[in-house]
């Protein structure tokens, strides 16, 4: 009988250690969409979003050599080739970390979605929310050159 319960608690401690070790980093691209040809972006910023993520984004397209604004109406100015949207999710483990960042490009005409990039790292590979920006947005341009 203790045999059994010492390997239930064994298996039950390494399910905690390998869903807390748990991270993704992925990103599609529309085969349609051509991002490469893509030269000036309007980062959407969440209305409820007080830790900066859209200047990250936007820093992050502009280091790229992109022209990348930041606005919050729904309409984006004139000129803009890729609307970017984004979801944060945070996660308190001793502090407040992002647990998962997806941004979204998409067509300004209609919103469809060109392509999709997502970070999810639990608290033992957490990353901060500027690693998380470059993670995403290396994934979608890489993607958008093996698509093409």
């Amino acid at each position: 009988m203790w045999k059994s319960i010492a390997l239930g608690l064994f298996a039950a401690g390494a399910l905690q250690l390998s869903s807390g070790c748990a991270n993704r980093a992925t990103a599609t691209v529309t085969p349609e969409a051509n991002i490469g040809a893509a030269r000036t972006y309007y980062v959407m910023k969440l209305p409820a979003d007080q830790r900066g993520i859209q200047d990250l984004i936007r820093d992050g397209l502009a280091r790229r050599g992109y022209s990348a604004r930041v606005g919050v109406d729904e309409m984006p100015p004139p000129g803009i080739d890729v609307v970017v949207t984004y979801v944060d999710r945070w996660m308190w483990d001793m502090t407040m970390y992002m647990i998962e960042l997806t941004v979204t490009f998409r067509d300004p005409a209609n919103r469809f979605p060109l392509a999709n990039g997502n970070s999810f790292h639990t608290s033992l590979t957490r990353k901060s929310p500027e690693e998380m920006v470059d993670e995403v947005l290396n994934n979608i341009f890489a993607k958008a050159r093996e698509t093409k």
